[in-house]
């Protein structure tokens, strides 16, 4: 994987695992092709362990991702979310609207 990708793991049966780098030289890309990776769980835990960067591109992505699932009546968890993506919820003052999603 390059330094300027980003790649969707399927860990396990809804436990997925995002990595790379998620900022606004990759994020449009990546959403274009989300028919490829979207899942379809009704219960999902997305690990963000492997993240390297995010900016507030991959923070909106995130936000539409969750919005996107939620819709279509799957309940997300994010584990291992990056004190830089945590510092940005908080800036963008929307961290208490993904409080529940978050551990």
């Amino acid at each position: 994987m390059a330094a300027n990708e980003i790649c969707w793991l399927v860990v396990a049966e809804g436990q997925y695992r995002l990595s790379g780098s998620l900022d606004r030289d990759t994020v449009p890309a990546f959403w274009r092709q989300r028919s490829e990776w979207m899942p379809h769980n009704k219960q999902l835990v997305l690990d963000l362990v492997d993240l390297s960067r995010v900016d507030s591109s991959g923070m909106v992505m995130l936000l539409h991702l969750c919005q996107h699932l939620e819709q279509a009546g799957s309940r997300v968890m994010l584990h291992n979310v990056p004190q830089q993506l945590k510092t940005l919820f908080r800036l963008s003052h929307i961290e208490p609207m993904l409080a529940a999603c978050m551990e």
